[in-house]
């Protein structure tokens, strides 16, 4: 999973929160440097990812993207998992998505000297670019897979990412929420993380 999904995850605790958005850049035992919560969040990040990786919807999804991006398929559908959670959003969060967004900013610049320092150095320009409420659009999510495809390995095809989606859409969306369902209870009920799920809608 991608950020906001992680974001989401990690129940009411910010220290979790603080973990879980770090997750990908501790590696090993380092974790244990941390204080408690916020090493909990980080395994909670690695708990989650090899659930995802496990899942066969998810497997399922990354055929669509194998043949473009071999390896790299699952960073895909990751994203995309994102943006159908952002689209979403109003399904499983009982915040409105710029709420959540707001709130998960300050609880990250509250922590800002904890985190490691590529994630100091990506953070102001993910708070200031609006990146976790941009994912709810096919644009934004495509817009995010160009920056990453910029700085790192992942290959430079967004305009293949956008087209095996489009191409795919209602069944990728279908595929998500089967699959976030079960990921949902995994972390619910095996991880004891409390996950506030919307009733009623009432603007928060």
């Amino acid at each position: 999973m991608n950020y906001l999904a992680h974001l989401h995850l990690s129940g009411e605790s910010e220290k979790m929160l603080v973990g879980n958005f770090i997750g990908d850049y501790i590696k090993g035992n380092k974790y244990l440097q941390y204080e408690e919560e916020i090493a909990k969040g980080i395994l909670l990040h690695r708990q989650i990812d090899s659930f995802t990786d496990a899942h066969p919807l998810q497997r399922e999804a990354r055929l669509l993207f194998r043949p473009e991006f071999g390896l790299y398929s699952g960073i895909v559908v990751d994203f995309i998992y994102d943006h159908f959670l952002a689209k979403n959003w109003s399904k499983y969060s009982t915040f409105r998505l710029p709420v959540f967004a707001k709130k998960v900013h300050a609880i990250l610049l509250s922590h800002f000297s904890t985190l490691p320092l590529r994630v100091q150095g990506f953070l102001p320009f993910l708070i200031q670019h609006k990146r976790l409420v941009s994912y709810a659009s096919v644009d934004g999510i495509i817009q995010s897979l160009k920056i990453m495809g910029k700085h790192s390995s992942l290959p430079s095809k967004s305009e293949e990412v956008e087209r095996i989606l489009l191409e795919n859409y209602t069944e990728l969306e279908i595929n998500f929420a089967a699959f976030f369902t079960d990921l949902l209870d995994f972390v619910s009920e095996k991880q004891g993380i409390e996950i506030k799920k919307p009733d009623l809608m009432t603007g928060l």
